[in-house]
């Protein structure tokens, strides 16, 4: 699971527990310029998730790490698909992180807000 905050505009993703070790990262910051929106999509889970780049992923039970799909590199931190929030970038290294999160109604609300403060 992940942690979603806003520090000194800069969209902070902590990855939680032993999620770190999944996901071969522990931590992901974004400039809140380079955030072009979140979203809840459960569905996201059934796509292909393309080239494991390191990380892990057994279908049905964890995909976490880097992925390689589509010429695009996607961050993946998900068990649990009905709390997948999924946030696209743009000039970042990673077009999209898709992960689970406590809430994902209150995580996108955060982000969505965070982007018209710092607009």
């Amino acid at each position: 699971m992940a942690r979603l905050s806003v520090t000194d505009g800069t969209l902070v993703v902590e990855i939680e527990g032993l999620d770190k070790l999944w996901a071969i990262k522990s931590r992901i910051e974004i400039p809140l310029g380079n955030v072009r929106g979140a979203t809840v999509d459960p569905g996201i889970v059934r796509e292909s998730k393309g080239l494991r780049m390191g990380g892990t992923h057994f279908p049905g039970v964890i995909t976490a790490g880097t992925f390689r799909s589509g010429g695009e590199w996607i961050f993946w931190d998900v068990r649990n698909p009905a709390k997948a929030v999924v946030i696209e970038l743009a000039d970042e290294r990673y077009a999209r992180l898709v992960v689970e999160v406590a809430d994902p109604r209150a995580a996108v609300d955060l982000v969505e807000r965070a982007m018209r403060e710092a607009a």
